[in-house]
């Protein structure tokens, strides 16, 4: 089996291109997952993705997969300003983490300005649209093939 990153997207990202197209782009999901393939190809690796409503889901998820993952993307959505069970998850799986917001969370509500995983998160790409991905993929895939 290839080495593959885990891109794991939470609440209300299966609504990409259509939820609030003026704040988060107008790609969808699909179309994300389908750029971070064809990049981490060029690499010999592949993407596992998965996307959910449920916290506990994403927590099934990512302590299946994330052991064995090279590194892991997360878009947490809205869990990021409270999914302790989460980021315990993702502490726990010690694997490298970069999490991707598409809009400039620290230009919104103040809620949306504070992460629970930025602290056991290696990086952060925030405002960058959809590209944020690629450019997380980018990072964990060229650190992977440093070593």
């Amino acid at each position: 089996m290839r080495p593959y990153l885990l891109l794991v997207n939470g609440p209300n990202l299966n609504r990409l291109g259509e939820r609030v197209p003026e704040v988060y782009g107008v790609q969808t999901l699909a179309n994300i997952v389908a750029e971070a393939r064809r990049l981490a190809a060029t690499f010999d690796a592949d993407v596992h993705d998965f996307q959910s409503n449920s916290e506990g889901a994403l927590i099934d998820f990512l302590q299946a997969q994330g052991p064995q993952a090279l590194g892991i993307i997360v878009n947490p959505g809205a869990l990021a300003h409270y999914g302790l069970s989460l980021r315990d998850c993702l502490e726990d799986i010690h694997r490298p983490t970069v999490e991707v917001h598409i809009s400039n969370v620290h230009r919104r509500e103040a809620f949306r300005q504070h992460s629970v995983l930025a602290e056991v998160v290696d990086g952060q790409v925030i405002g960058l649209g959809f590209r944020g991905y690629l450019l997380a993929a980018r990072f964990l895939l060229e650190t992977h093939s440093e070593r």
